[in-house]
């Protein structure tokens, strides 16, 4: 009986305070870039390049949370010959950037999107 009342006790609770949402939403990569902007350079290495570069986020109210990107490479003329992801460490906060470095394989050009990530919470930003 006891651990029966327990458990009301804390099925109450969670349901005055409630729990913190995480969004996922589907969005086409077009409207992506009206919400992120991505900068990036690539330093060159024979062996393995490094991409690195930010994330802004421009939606003023909620942070990009557990953010993938999707870094493709590209042949000379602009087709996809490969893919990989990284993650954009510690989230991306609204009205602000957060900063991203993974080491990628050689080819000729490469475009860097925004894979998946999650809203959460209520943040400053500007």
């Amino acid at each position: 009986m006891r651990g029966f009342r327990a458990a009301a006790v804390f099925a109450t609770i969670i349901l005055a305070v409630g729990v913190p949402r995480a969004w996922a939403d589907n969005y086409a990569p077009q409207s992506l870039e009206r919400i992120f902007r991505i900068e990036f350079e690539v330093r060159a290495d024979p062996q393995r390049p490094t991409i690195s570069g930010y994330v802004y986020n421009l939606e003023g109210g909620y942070i990009a949370d557990r953010m993938t990107l999707l870094i493709e490479r590209l042949d000379a003329s602009g087709r996809v010959i490969g893919s990989s992801t990284t993650w954009v460490l510690g989230g991306v906060p609204p009205g602000n950037r957060s900063y991203f470095s993974t080491r990628v394989e050689p080819a000729a050009s490469y475009r860097v999107r925004v894979n998946s990530f999650d809203w959460i919470g209520r943040g400053g930003g500007s």
